[in-house]
């Protein structure tokens, strides 16, 4: 079993910055993915950026490229997700999760998933 756990949530303004941090019990991760994702109320989860553990390999989507940047840190076995320019559409529940994923940006193919940090930006 992996555990996951995400902080680094908060309430900020529009165009502030915030660093979600992921970390992970497990020490086995040469061959995995770890992801970010998030969910607005009413809303399916989307895919925001993932990292493959071992190259560094990064995803992002459409709507973060620029803006948002995903890092890990082996010694730590700590993934981080750094947002800046955050906008209101950016409000949601944020996750990490973690898997050997055929494809980064699909939330089926991730196995573990933690509990979530809540990110709200207001206009």
């Amino acid at each position: 079993q992996v555990h996951l756990v995400e902080s680094g949530g908060g309430l900020v303004q529009a165009g502030d910055s915030l660093r979600l941090s992921c970390a992970t019990s497990a020490r086995t991760f040469s061959a995995w993915a770890v992801g970010w994702f998030r969910q607005a109320p009413g809303k399916e989860r989307e895919s925001v950026a993932a990292i493959r553990w071992s190259s560094g390999e990064t995803y992002y989507s459409d709507s973060v490229k620029g803006r948002f940047t995903i890092s890990r840190d082996n010694a730590k076995n700590t993934v981080y997700l750094q947002m800046n320019g955050l906008k209101p559409e950016d409000t949601a529940l944020y996750y990490c999760a973690a898997g050997r994923p055929a494809r980064m940006y699909l939330p089926n193919d991730y196995v573990f998933w933690g509990q979530g940090t809540q990110v709200t930006v207001s206009s």
